[in-house]
């Protein structure tokens, strides 16, 4: 058995309740499927333990990284010293608190929510049924697709700071802007978000979900580990069709490619490594500038 860390051992003694692993891969919590250790993952299961969880972490001086579905992430290869806290499924529940306004917490997917608020004759979230990732990643980047964004509907973001405090924060206070929240910014864990949405027929509602995963199955590259789209729109055009333009579309480094199929995703073919990754992105992000004088910049958070 390997020896313990001297982190490991302090955490584990102070949170003996909590669910804790050591040296969890992260390519097991990434659609990546890349990333070595985590030297603790904690999964919490309530706000309670979330707190705790971070009220620890600032008693051993440690700044923990916050992991959702982990569909936006790069993680590195030699793995992530410290603390690494999973929501995903750890954060639930979901439930309409009055007219057309729905309470969603922070670890629930997006696709899972989207459908909730179908079935409940609630329009707004359709966009968001093939975005793999989870509510509280969606409005930590302020996510979106086919022309709607998670601002568009989130009317307030309850959120938990360093020390276990929580506040709600109004959609003018989430500073939302493409693919950005204030979070980003200024720090803070999503605890739930309420979202106002609008009343329209059920079968309306699953008819344009039905519409939009049609497309995104038909134009994306789903069959392999990705973390969506690779980069974020740049001013004066699209990321795919530069990429595309400059010939790079099935380029490849190691492992890790552009799709053949969607020029705007980066993909693991199989057995990529982060740097392999990252060395992609590069490489293309430096073409396209060369070639068109637009710079992009990456859409996936590199860990």
């Amino acid at each position: 058995m390997t020896e313990l860390t001297d982190f490991q051992r302090k955490i584990s003694a102070l949170l003996p309740d909590l669910e804790l692993c050591f040296q969890e891969p992260m390519s097991r919590h990434t659609s990546f499927r890349i990333g070595g250790g985590a030297e603790v993952m904690a999964f919490p299961k309530t706000r309670e333990e979330l707190a705790r969880l971070l009220k620890t972490s600032a008693l051993l001086d440690c700044k923990p990284a916050i992991l959702g579905a982990g569909t936006n992430v790069l993680a590195p290869d030699e793995g992530i010293r410290g603390l690494v806290i999973c929501l995903k499924d750890c954060l639930e529940g979901m439930e309409i608190i009055s007219p057309g306004r729905l309470r969603v917490m922070a670890g629930v997917t997006m696709a899972r929510a989207a459908v909730f608020a179908a079935n409940r004759g609630l329009s707004g979230l359709e966009f968001a049924h093939g975005i793999p990732g989870t509510v509280g990643g969606g409005i930590y980047m302020n996510a979106g697709a086919y022309g709607s964004e998670i601002r568009d509907v989130a009317e307030q973001v309850e959120v938990m700071d360093a020390l276990g405090n929580t506040r709600w924060l109004s959609r003018e206070e989430m500073g939302f802007s493409y693919r950005h929240s204030r979070l980003e910014d200024r720090g803070g864990i999503v605890i739930c978000a309420d979202f106002q949405l609008t009343a329209r027929e059920p079968e309306e509602i699953k008819a344009r979900m039905k519409e939009l995963i049609g497309k995104r199955t038909a134009s994306q590259p789903l069959d392999l580990p990705s973390a969506g789209s690779a980069f974020k729109r740049p001013h004066g055009g699209y990321a795919a069709a530069l990429i595309e333009q400059g010939g790079l579309k099935g380029f490849r480094v190691g492992g890790a490619a552009i799709s053949e199929k969607h020029a705007g995703f980066a993909v693991n073919l199989g057995g990529a490594t982060a740097e392999d990754m990252r060395q992609l992105l590069q490489i293309v992000s430096d073409r396209v500038w060369e070639q068109s004088g637009i710079r992009l910049e990456p859409e996936i958070r590199i860990w």
